[in-house]
């Protein structure tokens, strides 16, 4: 690690000095939309891991720093057009009565690609590439969209809880929308049990997906396995959230409704994070045991003949 830190500290006063002063303008002209998306983390539980992505960012770009400091810059003034762009896209969405707010957070990634194609050129832009993007995953997105995909996610766990309630002979149960309506033994149960919006496990996926795309460029493995392992976030997560729902109704049903909400929900839902992390390093471990690439050593067995008794 001190090797590593020196090798940062290696850099000149002027290169310092360059940063400072880009950062100090970069804060400048964006300033207040980075306060506002800050202050929806601190607001907005489902988006709370945005804390950790621009730290993760971080940790790629000094995984790649031998890379960055060998690198000799050299300046693309496309980067100047297309960082011009962005700010008059942000300025746009800032001062126009129809702008968007989530365009303006956009145009704060974008703006950061830019700048590194215009100091480092197309060779920087690859090794800083993938962290700029990285920033996505910390950009809540528009309400209308989040529930547009939540609302599926809910209705799916809903459905799902549900069915295999019914599966004991003392439920009856009976789904509208996110709402599960609940007989026990002849008796209706009061109140309903409603999937909110907090048990959609979009909070699931986000974080989930974010730490998917960390795992894949980390790992040491063939294209198509980190592949796998991305793609697989998706599933994995919506796994986890249906049987988050389907043991909150156990709960409720057999146990006490007050188990339900509160403190035992939340705990519950951080539950199913290392029961997420379980499956998708199960999946990991297996394709790593079942699938040897071609080129990869193979240990050779040793195949031990028993010998039959030596005659004398």
């Amino acid at each position: 690690m001190a090797t590593a830190l020196g090798r940062w500290q290696g850099l000149s006063v002027h290169s310092w000095i360059k940063i400072a002063i880009i950062g100090a303008a970069f804060w400048w002209v964006f300033h207040a939309e980075l306060t506002r998306v800050v202050g929806r983390w601190l607001s907005d539980p489902s988006w709370s891991h945005g804390f950790l992505i621009p730290l993760f960012s971080l940790y790629f770009l000094h995984q790649r720093r031998e890379d960055l400091l060998g690198l000799v810059p050299r300046p693309n003034y496309l980067g100047l057009l297309s960082l011009s762009a962005a700010i008059a896209f942000y300025l746009f969405n800032v001062v126009s009565p129809s702008g968007y707010a989530y365009f303006r957070a956009l145009s704060i990634v974008a703006a950061l690609g830019s700048i590194c194609l215009l100091l480092g050129g197309w060779r920087l832009l690859r090794f800083a590439g993938l962290p700029v993007l990285y920033l996505l995953f910390a950009i809540p997105l528009p309400q209308r969209y989040y529930v547009a995909i939540t609302m599926p996610m809910r209705e799916l766990a809903a459905t799902v809880a549900a069915a295999l309630l019914n599966l004991t002979r003392s439920v009856e149960t009976s789904v509208t929308g996110v709402i599960i309506d609940i007989v026990y033994l002849g008796k209706p149960l009061e109140p309903s049990l409603n999937v909110a919006e907090a048990c959609s496990g979009m909070r699931l996926l986000m974080a989930f997906l974010a730490l998917g795309v960390a795992m894949a460029y980390l790992h040491e493995r063939p294209f198509w396995q980190r592949s796998v392992l991305l793609l697989s976030a998706v599933p994995i997560a919506i796994c986890c959230n249906v049987i988050r729902v389907t043991v909150t109704g156990f709960i409720y049903v057999f146990i006490h409704p007050q188990y339900t909400h509160g403190l035992y929900h939340d705990l519950l839902g951080i539950a199913m994070l290392p029961l997420a992390f379980g499956l998708h390093g199960a999946l990991a471990w297996f394709m790593a045991s079942l699938f040897i690439e071609e080129g990869q050593p193979v240990e050779q067995a040793l195949i031990i003949k028993r010998r039959g008794p030596e005659t004398v």
